[in-house]
C-alpha cells in the first residue's frame, strides 16, 4: 500500500456519531442520557491506571531522566486507541458499551497528557534539545502508532472478509 493511500483510506472514515451539528444541551441531561455508560467508563479508567502504573513500575526513571516510561505509555495507548477505533468502526459499530469501556476508560486512564506535560518541563529544565526530542518523539510516536493501528487493523479485517 503507497503512503497516499493510507490518506485516501483515513478520508473514507465516517464522521463521529457523537459530534453533532444541534445545539449542544445541558450538562446534567447528557449524565443523565448516558448514565448507564459511567460504570464501564470508571472500571476501564481503573483498570487502565492500574496498566499505566505498572508500566511506570517496571520501566522506572529518575525526575532528571529521559521519561522512556511516560513515552512507551502514550505511544502504545495511541496504537491501542487506532486499533480501537478500526474495530469499533468495522465491526462493533452497533455496540454502545466498547468505545466508552476501552477506549475512554482503559486506553484514556492508560495514557497520560499530564505526567507528558510534567515531564516536558523537567526536561526543558535540563535540557532543552532533549526536551523537544522527547515532544516530538511522544507526539510523532503517537500519531504514526494511531495510523498504524488503524491501518493495520483494517487490513487484516478487510483480509479475513475475503
Amino acid at each position: 500500500m503507497r503512503f497516499g493511500n493510507i490518506w485516501r483510506e483515513i478520508d473514507l472514515l465516517p464522521i463521529n456519531p457523537d459530534v453533532e451539528a444541534a445545539p449542544t444541551p445541558h450538562p446534567w441531561s447528557l449524565v443523565r442520557a448516558n448514565a448507564d455508560l459511567l460504570p464501564f467508563i470508571a472500571v476501564g479508567g481503573a483498570l487502565g491506571s492500574l496498566a499505566r502504573w505498572g508500566l511506570g513500575k517496571a520501566m522506572p526513571h529518575a525526575s532528571e531522566a529521559f521519561a522512556t516510561s511516560t513515552l512507551v505509555t502514550n505511544v502504545a495507548g495511541s496504537l491501542l486507541l487506532g486499533i480501537l477505533m478500526a474495530l469499533v468502526l468495522e465491526i462493533w459499530s452497533q455496540t454502545r458499551y466498547i468505545r466508552p469501556f476501552v477506549g475512554t476508560g482503559i486506553i484514556g486512564g492508560f495514557t497520560t497528557f499530564s505526567t507528558f506535560a510534567l515531564d516536558i518541563r523537567y526536561e526543558v529544565a535540563d535540557s532543552f534539545p532533549v526536551a523537544m526530542a522527547y515532544a516530538l518523539a511522544s507526539v510523532g510516536g503517537g500519531l504514526l502508532a494511531v495510523l498504524v493501528g488503524l491501518v493495520t487493523t483494517r487490513a487484516v479485517i478487510d483480509r479475513g472478509r475475503a
